[in-house]
């Protein structure tokens, strides 16, 4: 699918970019991948780490529509990460959230399909799903630009889909580098809730996620991968002992703009959605059809209770949370130098 393939990634300096472009470099063999992010220091710290001349770095900003235009040209596939994704920054600074994660993305979405991208994978997340706080509000409508660029397919040549996923595991956003930092530092566990579920994907299946939808993602497609979850009780307690530590374990409570379980699809999007091994394919409503909006029903529709959360996914155990956590390479090189005979023993086995 990527040999002899120009890659367009915006915020490609990121946990997903920079994992994304390894692979593709590694398992294929594409013409180019264009990073593109606002970044220098990034930029060149992943120009040095990758040291590979199919990768071009363009530093530009996707709320500027004709840089982002004039560096997709030639493009065939396009990613689009780029995103203001912390929530209290967007919370304090909603504007900002605005003009990076609606107005940026419709310049991405409209230059893809000025400069003639076969086709466009939008990364979305679980806070668009009933979105609480302006990050998820501003994905949601995000969300919303794709699928309606989609709906008018009859006018252009590039396929529009995307995909949603919860907190990438040791991502900016994940707590488990939080939570490896006050262990080190021998200070209390902050937990907000030790009932909270989030759902726990690798890094590499976030990857497998995305290049799934690039491969088979149809016009306006939104597709998500089944994951397993935890509570964050049993989050914090593998990752003590996998460190063989102690600390304390300090309740603060539910912070703002906080869910107390990820949503990945609606109950309505699970009525129409289809199943696979590993995802869920919600599929786009053809066309613009004013009347299924007004005065047109479906009478075999029924409504469902549950979508697919956090809560429902399938829960691990403390060891088996454990397991996931050493498979992650960011965990290794964190217990790599940390020397207490509990984690050379799990090591070991």
């Amino acid at each position: 699918m990527f040999d002899g393939k120009t890659i367009f990634v915006t915020g490609g300096t990121g946990s997903f970019g920079n994992s994304f472009t390894r692979m593709v470099l590694t398992d294929h063999s594409p013409e180019r991948v264009v990073v593109f992010s606002r970044d220098e220091k990034k930029q060149h710290d992943m120009r040095l780490a990758l040291n590979d001349e199919r990768v071009s770095f363009v530093i530009g900003d996707i709320r500027d529509r004709p840089q982002v235009a004039y560096a997709m040209r030639g493009a065939n596939y396009v990613f689009h990460a780029a995103a203001l994704k912390q929530v209290p920054s967007c919370e304090f600074f909603p504007f900002e959230a605005v003009q990076t994660n609606i107005i940026g993305a419709h310049n991405v979405l409209e230059s893809a399909e000025e400069v003639g991208v076969e086709k466009l994978v939008v990364l979305s997340t679980d806070k668009a799903v009933y979105p609480v706080n302006a990050m998820g509000q501003t994905k949601a409508l995000m969300e919303k630009l794709m699928l309606a660029r989609a709906q008018s397919h009859q006018t252009t040549s590039t396929t529009f889909c995307g995909v949603r996923y919860g907190n990438v595991m040791c991502s900016r956003g994940s707590v488990i580098p939080l939570f490896i930092d006050q262990i080190k530092a021998g200070k209390p566990l902050t937990v907000t809730d030790p009932k909270m579920t989030r759902l726990l994907l690798p890094l590499t299946e976030a990857v497998k996620l995305v290049t799934f939808a690039m491969e088979h993602g149809q016009q306006g497609d939104v597709l998500v991968q089944k994951a397993t979850a935890s509570t964050v009780e049993v989050l914090a307690q593998a990752l003590l002992n996998l460190f063989g530590a102690d600390n304390e374990v300090n309740i603060v409570g539910v912070r703002a703009g906080e869910k107390t379980h990820e949503v990945l699809l609606t109950p309505e999007e699970m009525i129409r959605s289809e199943e696979y091994d590993n995802y869920y394919r919600v599929p786009c409503r053809a066309g613009r059809n004013y009347e299924d909006y007004f005065s047109r029903g479906d009478l075999k529709a029924t409504f469902i209770k549950d979508g697919y959360t956090s809560e429902n996914a399938t829960r691990l155990t403390v060891e088996d949370t454990e397991a996931l956590l050493l498979s992650l390479p960011e965990v290794q090189a964190e217990l790599k130098d940390w020397p207490t005979a509990r984690k050379l023993k799990r090591i070991a086995a």
